[in-house]
């Protein structure tokens, strides 16, 4: 037996039908919009990151040092930073499918100028550049997520979006490594510029894609019957409604001391990510390895080690409705894979057990966290809220790899670098074990 409804008319909860609806509901929303994000998240990540692959040859031809290279990578997140907040704003405003498009487009473009690319300064601007087009893209689409799921589906949805990360090393560093082998000498050109080149075009046409295949919310859904999208409308004004009792301006947003300890907490576990995902294919280097393609091959281990603990954390999260620990235990895992891992640098297979372990721990503090702050930020202080957040966080996208460049540089290892970031991964989690459970446990 199904159940009907008339336009207006209020579901009755908890019987069968509902549930059915319900669950049929949900299962269309999360085949439409989650794997297609997860794609143009998977290409904005490997833009964003394959520098990391670059320097095994870029570093080389062009003579760029460490500090340098970790310079550059971290400078990105300066112009991420700065222009975080009006683009999520302008997101929020002009709606997703325009904007998120804009984003991609422009960052494939610039990032294929990085074959341009023939001193320290032209490397500066174009990563800056490059983090100004991408700025809001993420954010954005934490925000365009909480207008289709309440809170408590949101960290299980968030971490199989977030497996985007992991997929993009998994498939993006053996995919790095071919090109620049496979490439190199073309049309006397160096692989690391083919790599840019290539890497770039899926963000340019999968961009035009989403003018075409991405909705705005809801009510635009054309592929949700009317009663779905009354349930679907319900259950996020239900949330937005608990929402209310967060900010509810841009102003009092940014008097909220809640918003800027989340934005403290982020920034410890972002240290440990973006360390971690630049430096990869450098550390499994180090350990020996030869071959570019071997090195991105084993680089992958960890990314499909991360991929299986985030999605389980997420979900536990959910089913249990608690997010303090769900993001503690993770960002342990990661200082004890940072920990041992410097210790045997040398030791390929301990040290890429305990990398992986790493990996496992900073990727899943990535989706858990966002369950932190969207359970109190609703609105235009949700635009505004989440940016902020993600913006300040990210600047540990700066500070990681260059300290870890610089470390590098000055003592010849990346062991006290990363005894550095163990740190911070234990600072974060402290952070998270101080934050009341009545306000983030929905």
């Amino acid at each position: 037996m199904t159940s009907t409804l008339q336009a207006g008319e209020p579901l009755a909860a908890g019987t069968p039908a509902d549930a059915a609806l319900e669950k049929r509901a949900y299962a269309k929303v999360f085949w439409r919009l989650v794997p297609f994000l997860m794609l143009c998240y998977v290409i904005a990540y490997l833009d964003r990151v394959n520098v990391g692959f670059a320097k095994l040859q870029m570093g080389q031809d062009l003579g760029f040092s460490e500090t340098v290279f970790g310079l550059g990578a971290g400078i990105f997140f300066l112009g991420y930073f700065l222009f975080e907040v009006p683009s999520n704003l302008l997101l929020n405003r002009v709606g997703a499918r325009v904007w998120i498009a804009r984003i991609m487009i422009t960052w494939g473009l610039l990032s294929a100028c990085f074959v341009f690319v023939e001193s320290p300064t032209s490397f500066y601007i174009l990563r800056f550049l490059l983090g100004v087009a991408e700025a809001g893209f993420y954010p954005g689409v934490i925000l365009y997520l909480t207008h289709w799921y309440p809170a408590h589906r949101r960290a299980r949805i968030i971490a199989v979006f977030m497996s985007a990360i992991p997929v993009a090393g998994i498939f993006g560093n053996p995919l790095s490594g071919w090109i620049m082998d496979a490439f190199h000498g073309v049309s006397s050109m160096h692989g690391w510029q083919w790599m840019f080149i290539i890497e770039a075009i899926p963000a340019v046409l999968i961009g035009a894609v989403v003018l075409f295949y991405l909705d705005n919310g809801i009510k635009h859904a054309r592929w949700l019957t009317p009663e779905e999208k009354q349930l679907l409308q319900r259950e996020v004004d239900r949330d937005q409604a608990h929402g209310a009792k967060g900010p509810h301006s841009v102003g009092a947003m940014f008097r909220d001391a809640r918003v800027w300890w989340m934005a403290l907490i982020y920034f410890a576990f972002v240290m440990g990510q973006y360390a971690l995902t630049f430096w990869l294919p450098t550390l499994v280097k180090a350990t020996g390895v030869q071959g570019n393609f071997n090195i991105g091959l084993l680089s992958a281990i960890p990314f499909l080690c991360a991929i299986v603990a985030m999605n389980l954390f997420g979900r536990s999260a959910d089913a249990r409705r608690e997010r303090r620990w769900h993001l503690i235990i993770p960002a342990m895992m990661g200082a004890v894979g940072f920990t041992v891992a410097a210790s045997y640098t040398q030791n390929t297979a301990v040290s890429l057990a305990f990398l992986s372990l790493a990996a496992a721990g900073v990727l899943t503090c990535a989706p858990l966290f966002w369950s932190l702050p969207t359970a109190f930020l609703s609105g235009t202080a949700a635009a505004a809220g989440i940016a902020v957040i993600n913006s300040v966080g990210n600047l540990a996208g700066f500070v990681s790899p260059y300290l870890i460049g610089y470390l590098k540089d000055l003592t010849g290892s990346t062991q006290i670098g990363m005894y550095v970031l163990a740190a911070a991964l234990v600072l974060g989690a402290i952070g998270v074990w101080l934050t009341p459970k009545q306000l983030v446990n929905r």
